[in-house]
Formats: structure tokens, sequence, C-alpha cells
């Protein structure tokens, strides 16, 4: 799968310390194998973020992203449960 980022992605990874950058890396790369959606638990978004999706990088920390195509996303947004608002 080939993936995209936003300004405001890059922006917020580079925000991060490098221990959450690398895990971010890391769930990105199982992310492009479409096989280890379950384990990321992709899952869609409701309300303002209708259209977009989310994966977990850890406990805490989030992806969204949105479908460009079947084999192409884009993400939009990496951080905590605030990137959902």
């Amino acid at each position: 799968m080939k993936i995209a980022y936003t300004p405001a992605f890059d922006r917020q990874l580079h925000a991060l310390d490098e221990t959450l950058q690398s895990d971010v890396i890391e769930k990105i790369t199982l992310f492009k194998n479409p096989t280890n959606h379950h384990q990321l638990r992709v899952h869609k978004l409701h309300g303002k973020l209708k259209g977009r999706l989310s994966f977990s990088v850890s406990y805490r920390l989030r992806i969204v992203f949105k479908y460009l195509s079947k084999n192409e996303a884009v993400l939009l947004a990496v951080g905590d449960h605030e990137v959902y608002k």
C-alpha cells in the first residue's frame, strides 16, 4: 500500500520524542500490509471525523487517516485522543 503524509502529520510526528517516533514508524510499516489491520485495531470514525479511520500506535497514541483508493492512504494526524477533536 502506498502511504502519503500531510504536513500536519509530519509536524505532529516530529514533535513526539524519538521513542514514540520509532513506534509510529513501526506501526506505519505494519499498516502498509492490510492483513495487519486487525492487529492495529483499524476502525471508522464518527461525527465530525466521519469518512476517516484510525489505528492504534499504543494505548495512548492514534493515527487518523483516510483511503484515497484501495491501495493508497493519506495519514492526517498522530497524537493522543485529542487528535479526534
